[in-house]
């Protein structure tokens, strides 16, 4: 594993809050994981963070199910971020925002920035993911602001991993999806949620019954035909 700032687990009796998840950047410099290593359920995720139904999803859909159990090490999470809508819709907020986790994960803040960047999304029409809001942002995480963490988001300090994990989110898509898979992309255990059935990531009870079922019948999800 490789990255600074990377945090190791800490679970215990009082290990309730997600400020306890352990999280790092995977070898291959791209992939930020964060639960134990060692959970059954492996839920891939593809995130743009101006996406409004990335927002539902850690809001008010499955991803408050899949925080759950990650604590209970049932699950543990990969991201890949992505900054396409740059493009699509006009500005540098995802790529400002991009940048700025992986400064968080520097820091071992990643899975706390990351929740409040999606509980304060601006709208996607508006290029709202300024310096000056994401230091903002920032402030609400005990001991995430520092003069090296301001310097990280002001100066696009980590700009050469922010491409390489929008390449790395194009390559996903493969030859029938050449511009990326769509956000949000669930792979858990290594089996892509298909768009038809996309709509249960932000069914927040869909979704947990989903993960507690791979989980008990993992072969049944191997062998499952999506």
């Amino acid at each position: 594993m490789a990255g600074g700032g990377q945090r190791t687990a800490q679970y215990g009796p009082d290990s309730a809050s997600a400020e306890e998840l352990p999280e790092s950047l995977a070898a291959e410099g791209i992939t930020i994981t964060v639960g134990d290593p060692e959970a059954p359920v492996k839920v891939h995720l593809y995130e743009d963070p101006r996406c409004p139904y990335r927002e539902e999803f850690e809001t008010t859909g499955g991803g408050l199910r899949l925080r759950e159990a990650m604590l209970d090490r049932s699950a543990r999470a990969e991201y890949t971020l992505a900054s396409f809508l740059d493009d699509r819709v006009g500005g540098t907020g995802s790529k400002k925002a991009v940048n700025a986790l992986r400064a968080a994960l520097e820091e071992g803040k990643f899975v706390e920035y990351h929740e409040v960047l999606y509980a304060n999304q601006p709208e996607e029409s508006v290029d709202g993911y300024t310096d000056a809001y994401l230091l903002q942002l920032a402030g609400k995480v005990r001991g995430l602001r520092s003069p090296e963490f301001d310097a990280a988001v002001r100066s696009m300090k980590h700009r050469a991993f922010v491409a390489a994990s929008q390449k790395a989110y194009e390559k996903a898509g493969g030859a029938k999806e050449p511009e990326g898979p769509g956000t949000p992309t669930a792979v858990i255990n290594d089996k892509r949620i298909p768009l038809q059935l996309g709509g249960l990531l932000l069914e927040s009870e869909a979704f947990a019954t989903l993960l507690q079922k791979i989980h008990d019948e993992p072969g049944e999800w191997d062998d499952a035909t999506l």
